[in-house]
């Protein structure tokens, strides 16, 4: 239970990873319903422009880095950590935002 509650912690410091190297912020792209969580721990983007494609394969390519990290860490599969990141990210999204469990976009 321990070693669970290490890689909970860990998962949800890696999804508050934002780059403001762009000029749209993660928490703004959320809200204006151009990028979503998915089931899978990554972000996807609901409406694709380039500055939204940018910050999706930038903050995906950082959890990724991150998840390898916990998986290595915990001693378990990179998969198992994208899943477990993207259950907590899920449940973790306000009403109202985009989320994708495998069946398209759909609002909270």
């Amino acid at each position: 239970m321990k070693k669970l509650n290490v890689i909970l912690i860990s998962l949800l410091a890696s999804l508050l990873i934002t780059n403001t190297a762009f000029a749209l912020s993660l928490g703004e792209a959320k809200q204006q319903g151009l990028v979503g969580e998915q089931l899978t721990g990554y972000l996807g983007t609901v409406s694709a422009t380039d500055e939204t494609t940018a910050l999706v394969n930038d903050i995906n390519a950082k959890r990724k880095q991150k998840y390898q990290e916990i998986a290595q860490r915990n001693g378990t599969s990179l998969e198992s950590v994208e899943k477990l990141a993207g259950k907590s990210a899920l449940q973790k999204t306000p009403a109202g935002q985009f989320i994708n469990l495998g069946r398209g976009w759909q609002k909270k």
